[in-house]
């Protein structure tokens, strides 16, 4: 029982302690309500003696603050995703005929221009190919001068010329057939870029399906990403991008959207987007990793200094001055940057909200401007001061 007794004596000093605490000391209640302890009792906060008779504190008097004027700002919505990049054009060097490969003119990672010799194979045979059809073709041609200078004479028929005449264009078309084979033994670059490791050398023996090189022209570098699918009505071709390379994190680019898939893909949701940077340094290769912005603006809210968002057990607010009293505006924050937050709520842009001073403040209070830029609060005179 004196244990009991104890604890009751015990609490009953705390609670006495603390009406003490409340009611002779003017931050006690705003600390209180920032805790959420009246919240949590269920009973309102007490009015301050700055709301009942306009005093401050014991000695009476408005409550002198610091306020800023409101702002406005634009939401910003930014979305980022990981691309992988691409050379503007890449083109896997094969040969259209096989043999062996007789010279091999194109250096690891050396600069191609388009039509270049990359690769030439054997060509004997495509080459006496060649003569043997230009020997038929003088062949034919002699038949059918000889034909045409006997026509006159009745003693060629018709048919043995149109024979002589199928015989020349038979050989004419053997000659451009050689000539065609021959040409497969010259393999060139079908575009200007630079190539890659090579696969093939000197002597090898190749087919139709081997790769010799691989040329790539990464004069720009294009990168595929993907968006989620709410931001399609705000992607367009030509929308400015930030990309980041993730090897070097430190090099902020610059692009521009080129292309716009038609399709969202049903399991994440996203719509694939092409994007393209210049690559004017040679900096930039095929197949890195890039980190792709998007910025979207938003709409326009009310902009406050960080310093004027207050809390308590039912969420954020700012006090502002309205009419020589302070008045608690509740506020959903939206977006904080290092210098403003944005916030909705009953909040005009222009009016004077309250940045300092606010430990004592209750709603209703007289206050005292002494400071700050307000646009619609009242000027502060020389006996104000």
């Amino acid at each position: 029982m004196n244990l009991v007794r104890q604890l009751l004596l015990g609490l009953v000093a705390i609670c006495a302690a603390l009406g003490i605490w409340v009611a002779f000391v003017p931050s006690a209640a705003p600390w209180l309500e920032r805790a959420g302890i009246y919240d949590l009792l269920g009973m309102e906060p007490p009015a301050s003696e700055a709301a009942e008779g306009g005093g401050r504190g014991f000695g009476g008097g408005a409550t002198r603050v610091v306020v800023a004027a409101a702002e406005t700002g634009e939401v910003n919505a930014r979305v980022s995703a990981i691309g992988d990049g691409r050379a503007a054009r890449s083109v896997t060097v094969r040969s259209e005929a096989t043999g062996m490969i007789r010279e091999l003119a194109v250096l690891p990672g050396a600069y191609v221009e388009e039509g270049a010799l990359v690769a030439q194979l054997d060509d004997d045979a495509e080459q006496i190919a060649l003569e043997r059809a230009r020997l038929m073709v003088a062949d034919a041609t002699r038949n059918l001068e000889r034909f045409e200078q006997l026509r006159a004479s009745g003693s060629v028929p018709a048919v043995q010329i149109r024979e002589a005449e199928l015989a020349l264009r038979t050989a004419e078309l053997e000659v451009d057939q050689a000539e065609f084979d021959l040409a497969q033994r010259r393999i060139t670059a079908p575009i200007a870029g630079w190539a890659g490791l090579l696969e093939v050398a000197q002597g090898d023996r190749i087919g139709t399906q081997d790769t010799i090189a691989v040329l790539t022209d990464r004069s720009s570098i294009q990168i595929d990403f993907r968006v989620p699918e709410r931001f399609i009505g705000q992607l367009s071709v030509g929308m400015a991008l930030e990309v980041t390379p993730l090897a070097r994190p430190d090099q902020m680019l610059t692009g521009e959207i080129v292309a716009l898939d038609n399709v969202v893909d049903r399991a994440s949701r996203t719509l694939r987007v092409q994007g393209r940077i210049e690559n004017e340094d040679d900096s930039l290769r095929a197949g890195q990793a890039f980190s792709v912005a998007l910025s979207f603006p938003g709409e326009t809210l009310p902009s406050v200094d960080p310093l004027a968002i207050q809390w308590s057990g039912s969420g954020s607010f700012v006090w502002v001055a309205r009419d020589g009293t302070a008045e608690r505006v509740p506020v959903v924050i939206r977006q904080r940057n290092s210098d403003s937050v944005l916030v909705e709520g009953a909040l005009e842009p222009g009016e004077a909200v309250i940045i300092e001073g606010v430990q004592t403040l209750r709603p209703g209070a007289g206050i005292e401007i002494v400071a700050g830029v307000a646009a619609r609060a009242a000027p502060v005179t020389e006996e104000d001061a």
